[in-house]
């Protein structure tokens, strides 16, 4: 299982010298084996993977954690959506009150952008995922809702022999008392439960979460907190500010790393990462 990061910044895309090296395209990252390739999230991050598409390949599948722009606005940018012939899949999680297609068709469409889903020439299927259990080629795949506004699912991606959890807009410690005890009530935990690889929301210092609490995202303290609970291997903390430059970055992971000397690997995404976990 190749797992490759193309974009790992929250809310926002950013540009510049400041976010070079951790990366200013919002979430997207690419697993791959045996000719078959996921696509997690298609934010700003997508349009890179333009020049890293598989020759010969017939079939892609993007899965959407949500629906929000960071999330899905690299979609009307991704070449495999005008290729006639192309077999793209979309899954995203099922709302109560609209469809999948109706809710991607907000974006999709003028005025927010020139292409109608509906004349899109690939082959396009949509699925609609809620706590699922799927399969896609080689992988095996769970969807689960996690905390964040809106409709949101978080992934675990398996193949035999390794697994991949993904979720990068979260926040496991929503409650009177932070992340509680009790595992089977924490969000997100059987998803990432012995994983070999976690990408996990950690877009505030424990200082900033005090007053964003409530908005869906999660302290870098809270989510290693999360990840020892699950007993994770390795977890790469995204999903980070738009607004913090690589050396606020660095220096916000010296802090956590000074008063959190956990035994896992941990470290901060970098756009253009890649792992092979087998």
């Amino acid at each position: 299982m190749k797992i490759k990061l193309w974009g790992v910044r929250g809310s926002v895309t950013t540009t510049g010298p400041e976010t070079a090296f951790y990366g200013g395209n919002s979430s997207c990252v690419d697993v791959r084996e045996d000719g078959w390739q996921l696509v997690f999230d298609g934010g700003s991050g997508l349009q890179k993977l333009n020049a890293d598409h598989q020759p010969g390949a017939k079939r892609i599948d993007i899965l959407l954690s949500h629906l929000h722009l960071d999330h899905i606005q690299g979609l009307g940018f991704f070449k495999a959506l005008f290729e006639p012939g192309m077999d793209v899949h979309i899954w995203g999680p099922v709302s109560s009150s609209q469809t999948l297609h109706t809710r991607l068709s907000r974006y999709l469409s003028p005025p927010l952008f020139p292409v109608l889903i509906r004349d899109l020439p690939c082959k396009l299927s949509l699925h609609e995922i809620a706590n699922s259990k799927f399969s896609i080629g080689p992988f095996s795949i769970q969807s689960s809702y996690v905390i964040h506004p809106g409709p949101t699912v978080g992934f675990r991606v398996g193949n035999g022999k390794s697994v991949f959890t993904y979720i990068p807009d979260h926040e496991p410690a929503l409650g009177e008392k932070g992340i509680i005890p009790d595992t089977k009530w924490i969000s997100g935990y059987d998803l990432a439960a012995g994983a070999d690889l976690l990408l996990h929301d950690a877009q505030y210092t424990a200082a900033e979460y005090k007053a964003k609490k409530g908005w869906g995202h999660s302290s870098i303290n809270d989510a290693a907190l999360f990840a020892s609970m699950a007993g994770v291997k390795h977890v790469m903390f995204a999903h980070h500010d738009p607004f913090r430059t690589d050396d606020q970055l660095n220096e916000m992971f010296a802090v956590y790393k000074s008063e959190n000397p956990y035994p896992f690997k941990n470290e901060l995404a970098r756009e253009g990462v890649e792992v092979n976990l087998d």
